[in-house]
């Protein structure tokens, strides 16, 4: 069909300038890189010194100074990824109430983030792409008897977080779909880092129905569908790439 855009144009980030926050972790790098590979310009920030961009999503300060300080290295931002976020081991037997609200605070971080990149294409009359990274963990419950004895069942807090993440994604994208701005979520399931247990990967593997975990690089693809024009008709959406678990 006439100027109808190809698969390659479709999936092209050529020209467009990605932001991705908790760019040095286990799945954030390889997310970075799928990004670059996309011929995109990254911005990979992290909460941590040294970084290209300081972002620390528990910081409204940091949120906006480093925005801004995207903005000012790049010259633009059109598509946002919500990666990073600060972690808490207690589970729903020890976790105090401070933990269990700062931990909600990462959501919180997540929101600011997204209307700084919401505002900026509106001030640039430019569509954006925001991706919240949500977990398979804010769609259904753990099973217990997967951590027993050697690890947290997933706290609590944690899946509220990630639940939460879930139903902003869908709740933004409806209020900031006039701007030309989308918002969806990839939540991962399975994807332990090298330093878990080995015999907790044996027992995620187990209730896995592909009988294995994740790779990050099994990421790359989901993601960019969703930042890329491939996905210019989808928003308030949750892309799971959980290898089936969500599926049971």
């Amino acid at each position: 069909m006439k100027n109808e855009p190809t698969i390659q144009q479709l999936f092209d980030l050529s020209g467009k300038v990605a932001l991705i926050t908790g760019a040095s972790g286990h799945l954030g790098s390889a997310m970075a890189r799928a990004l670059t590979e996309a011929s995109a310009r990254v911005v990979a920030t992290s909460h941590k010194p040294g970084a290209e961009v300081v972002i620390d999503h528990m910081d409204e300060a940091s949120i906006n100074r480093g925005f801004d300080e995207a903005v000012k290295i790049a010259g633009k931002v059109d598509i946002l990824i919500c990666n990073g976020h600060e972690p808490l081991g207690a589970d729903w037997r020890t976790a105090t109430g401070e933990q269990f609200t700062r931990q909600l605070q990462n959501a919180t971080g997540y929101f600011l983030l997204a209307r700084k990149m919401r505002d900026h294409a509106v001030e640039r009359k430019a569509p954006a792409s925001i991706i919240l990274i949500g977990s398979m963990y804010g769609v259904v419950g753990s099973y217990p008897e997967v951590y027993e004895g050697i690890s947290t069942a997933s706290p609590v807090a944690y899946q509220t977080l990630k639940g939460g993440v879930v139903q902003m994604a869908r709740h933004l994208a409806v209020y900031w779909a006039k701007d030309g701005v989308r918002v969806n979520c990839l939540s991962p399931g399975p994807f332990p880092s090298s330093s878990a247990p080995a015999e907790l990967v044996e027992r995620l593997k187990a209730r896995s129905p592909m009988a294995r975990i994740g790779q990050p690089h099994e990421l790359k693809g989901a993601l960019i569908f969703l930042a890329s024009d491939a996905s210019s008709y989808v928003t308030g959406q949750n892309l799971l790439v959980d290898g089936g678990w969500t599926a049971w």
